[in-house]
């Protein structure tokens, strides 16, 4: 276990930052039904609709077929605008907020049994302080938007920042329809709808954690973190991410954010920072420290990923083929830097991840910036292309030290293996040191040359990628600039004609007291 600064000094810090003033005689408002005793409502909305702030929502065993009566701008199964709000469900499994129809079975497959398209299925608008624990959620489908599972929104696609203190504990979120799982399959480089399209969600919002959780079975990414640019101040850890396009997305997401000790599996592709032009600005990510912190080893880097372990990311069998930028993830990936600055891999644990174990790349990214967005390509560079532009953002001061690589690269093609660099010259570039990778790296020297070896924890030198061999490789894996069928020397996986959306694990475990920290009432004397 990689520790050179301690953890919970970060850990201490957000926490802290999560209380919000108190509030007298906090009312309890219960949802169903716990150990015989009824509550006041039978839905979870009625239930936030009554409370005020510093209330609590407790939340009985059942199936909730919630439908809301959110506003069109925010139309959510159940939408959360009060601050300092806790909504905790008593049983993590048995607690369910469901997106399929009313009668349905419970988180139904079935094409005829789900519900409204273009949802979400819990939550925060522009809410500081909040909790949700202890439940799941399933089935809120994204037609031409939407598809959240659990979000915490400050405002998405407003530039700043509209919510902070947040905490997600002991949660759920999958979906078991996707209609590119029935056998429509879209074009190359995604999309097929309806399917979920986010686990564990939030964006444009600061002072958070998702810890002790699972997400599934999405056509973006199991866990998200973005819009949030050098202000994060985000903990994720001890959470899993599975058959998801991505296991976790970090657009435009840096200063304090650390990822550590998850587990990511059966993905497309495992955990990814990038830069976007996207709504989801202002761009690019920056991983630096603000000016007079260090990060949680110590250094300049506050933006660290540690103690993961990464494997088995190989399945182009994702909802919905993959969305957006996601979709173009490049297939069997296991940690991606794309366009990222100052981020750190240190003590993570990545293998059998078929082509790269680490793929570290600029970015030209080809989407159209929102007309919201003063400063479009802010941190990047515009660069003319065939019936357009992109805007490209590089990759550079990322140090990767002390991680353990095996059994990557199997696919085979050229450069595939452990650790692939994909750079202009840049100065500082990216640096290397202390890695097992026994599948070897592109360039080949990069763990041993002087020119990419860290100074203190940081890179200070200057250097460059491969651009040839390895950048042509990444672009046919991912199909982001162009169809790229299977040939000798390019054989990377494509979605197959119909394949089937696994099951939530058994028992995923429960708030060891869902009762902590609850005033006095029926449901916890």
């Amino acid at each position: 276990m990689w520790r050179r600064r301690s953890v919970f000094v970060l850990v201490v810090a957000v926490l802290g930052s999560l209380g919000g003033p108190a509030v007298a005689q906090a009312r309890v408002w219960r949802v169903g039904t716990w150990n015989g005793i009824p509550g006041q409502y039978k839905t979870i909305q009625a239930a936030v609709n009554a409370a005020r702030p510093g209330d609590w929502v407790l939340v009985g065993p059942g199936d909730y077929k919630e439908q809301g009566s959110p506003p069109k701008s925010e139309p959510a199964g159940v939408l959360i605008t009060t601050p300092n709000l806790h909504l905790r469900g008593m049983d993590r499994n048995g607690v369910v907020v469901d997106g399929t129809r009313p009668g349905a079975p419970q988180c139904s497959s079935q094409p005829t049994d789900q519900g409204p398209l273009n949802r979400n299925g819990v939550e925060v608008f522009k809410a500081n302080n909040t909790w949700i624990e202890n439940l799941s959620v399933c089935n809120y489908l994204d037609g031409t938007s939407e598809g959240e599972q659990i979000w915490w929104n400050g405002g998405d696609g407003s530039g700043t920042i509209g919510l902070s203190g947040f905490w997600g504990n002991y949660l759920t979120a999958t979906s078991t329809y996707s209609s590119s799982a029935a056998g429509q399959l879209g074009t190359c480089c995604g999309v097929s709808y309806p399917a979920g399209d986010y686990g564990i969600f939030s964006s444009n919002a600061t002072n958070g954690w998702f810890k002790h959780s699972y997400a599934s079975n999405m056509a973006d990414a199991a866990f998200y973190i973005g819009a949030c640019q050098q202000v994060c101040n985000q903990v994720m850890q001890y959470d899993r991410g599975q058959n998801s396009a991505l296991c976790l997305s970090s657009t435009n997401a840096g200063g304090y954010l650390l990822v550590a000790d998850n587990e990511c599996d059966g993905n497309k592709s495992g955990l990814v920072s990038n830069s976007q032009n996207n709504d989801d600005f202002p761009s690019p990510q920056i991983g630096l420290c603000p000016t007079g912190q260090t990060g949680a080893l110590g250094t300049q880097s506050c933006t660290v990923w540690m103690n993961n372990n990464v494997h088995d990311n190989n399945n182009a069998n994702v909802p919905g083929n993959g969305s957006g930028l996601s979709g173009g993830a490049p297939v069997g990936t296991g940690l991606i830097l794309a366009g990222s600055t100052y981020v750190t891999l240190a003590g993570n644990t990545v293998t059998n991840n078929g082509a790269w174990g680490a793929l570290i790349a600029d970015l030209p990214d080809q989407e159209t910036p929102p007309a919201s967005n003063p400063n479009p390509c802010q941190g990047g560079t515009y660069v003319p292309v065939p019936g357009g532009e992109t805007c490209d953002y590089p990759a550079y001061g990322n140090v990767s030290e002390n991680n353990q690589f095996s059994g990557n690269g199997f696919f085979g093609n050229p450069s595939n293996g452990d650790i692939g660099l994909s750079t202009a010259l840049h100065n500082p570039g990216n640096c290397f040191s202390h890695d097992s990778v026994p599948d070897g790296t592109d360039p080949a020297d990069i763990e041993t040359n002087p020119a990419y070896q860290p100074s203190s924890g940081m890179c200070t030198t200057a250097n460059s990628g491969d651009q040839g061999v390895l950048a042509a490789q990444a672009l046919c894996d991912s199909q982001l600039a162009f169809p790229c069928p299977s040939a000798p020397g390019a054989t990377y996986p494509r979605p197959t004609a119909q394949f089937s959306l696994p099951p939530v694990p058994a028992g995923l475990p429960s708030m060891p007291n869902p009762c902590a920290g609850v005033p006095a009432n029926p449901w916890c004397p």
